[in-house]
């Protein structure tokens, strides 16, 4: 008797509880989601990891963070008032003699370090000094992958969450209120589902100075509408339930309705469609990089070092790495969509129950 209640599956746990053990009981995607998750705590922590300042210097009994703060040259033997290079071997030769001594990452190289010491002229093919070798301009091709898939997931990430909130907005008031609301939203959509956002980045990049945030808010004024659609059906089907109108019949508010009853159970295609549009919003970041719409020169980029290797076929690492970042990435991603849109799918759910019944 004891075995058998060992072997059955626990009961009295919540919707959500129950998804996620079926989300974990598909190894591929919660492996995936696990390596994702890791990968993105690494690049949150890249100065730590990849960096040409070093974490500690201890110089003739005193101790510095050359990370946080800037030291002049001369304070370590130099000539110069200009910060300190720590990749001189100069100041490398200071920084470990006569019981000084310092803490470097361990990648030595920044997202904006160019290796002025290599000794093959650049692009440089990996080395010691460069593990994965350097780009066109001589920056350490780990650093800029490392610091560019950074910039890649915080971008798609805020971009993911502007489109699913405008998405749910526009969805609830058109599946709730629906007749003439819902009419007119439709036809606002079309009609702004029409617009050439391509040629609207193209102007917008030729009259305003390229930025970051630029570039997420005209992203997000068009990554919203497909997400809308698939909100406004969940609304049309639910706000026909008898909780629903129950809910009315007692006088409970429109946005109370909304919000505590009908959005918690129209959710399903909003998490199930979060890693696609994530993967949708790195490849668009990458391809507006690769030609040269993207965020400003300077800032650690995939798309740009794609354009790199186009342009330098003899540099196959540039290619190779950048390509296998990108396709890496998306890869996790699409294996977690695949998890959650298996656990949170209803007919999963009910041939599930009826083999375990």
């Amino acid at each position: 008797m004891s075995s058998s209640n060992e072997a059955a599956p626990p009961s009295g746990l919540s919707p959500s509880r129950r998804a996620w053990r079926r989300f974990k009981q598909h190894r591929l995607g919660y492996w995936s989601l696990l390596v994702f998750a890791a990968l993105v705590l690494l690049s949150l922590g890249a100065e730590l990891l990849s960096n040409d300042r070093p974490l500690l210097v201890h110089y003739q009994g005193q101790t510095y963070f050359p990370m946080w703060n800037d030291y002049p040259e001369t304070l370590f033997g130099g000539d110069f008032e200009t910060p300190a290079d720590y990749l001189d071997p100069f100041i490398q030769q200071r920084l470990s003699q006569d019981g000084n001594w310092a803490v470097f990452a361990p990648n030595r190289y920044g997202s904006k370090t160019i290796n002025y010491f290599a000794r093959s002229p650049n692009p440089s093919p990996p080395s010691r000094d460069n593990w994965l070798g350097t780009d066109d301009r001589g920056r350490d091709l780990l650093a800029q992958l490392l610091y560019g898939f950074r910039v890649s997931v915080l971008f798609a990430l805020a971009l993911t969450v502007t489109g699913v909130v405008l998405g749910v907005l526009t969805g609830a008031l058109q599946g709730y209120f629906g007749g003439r609301t819902d009419l007119v939203f439709q036809r606002l959509i079309e009609i702004w589902s029409s617009m050439p956002d391509l040629y609207l980045l193209i102007i917008f990049s030729a009259v305003f100075a390229p930025s970051v945030a630029l570039l997420l808010v005209l992203l997000s004024l068009f990554g919203w509408m497909g997400l809308s659609d698939y909100v406004r059906a969940e609304f049309l089907r639910n706000r026909q339930l008898d909780y629903v109108k129950a809910a009315r019949a007692l006088g409970v508010p429109n946005a109370q309705i909304i919000w505590r009853h009908i959005l918690p159970n129209s959710l399903t295609p909003v998490v199930t469609f979060l890693p696609f549009r994530m993967s949708a919003a790195i490849l668009a970041l990458t391809s507006l990089d690769f030609l040269g719409l993207g965020v400003p020169p300077g800032i650690p980029s995939l798309g740009e070092l794609l354009s790199q290797g186009k342009s330098s076929i003899d540099a196959w690492w540039i290619s190779l790495s950048t390509f296998a970042v990108l396709v890496g990435t998306l890869l996790l991603l699409t294996f977690m969509g695949d998890a959650l849109r298996d656990a949170l799918d209803p007919r999963q759910v009910l041939s599930r129950a009826e083999d375990e019944s």
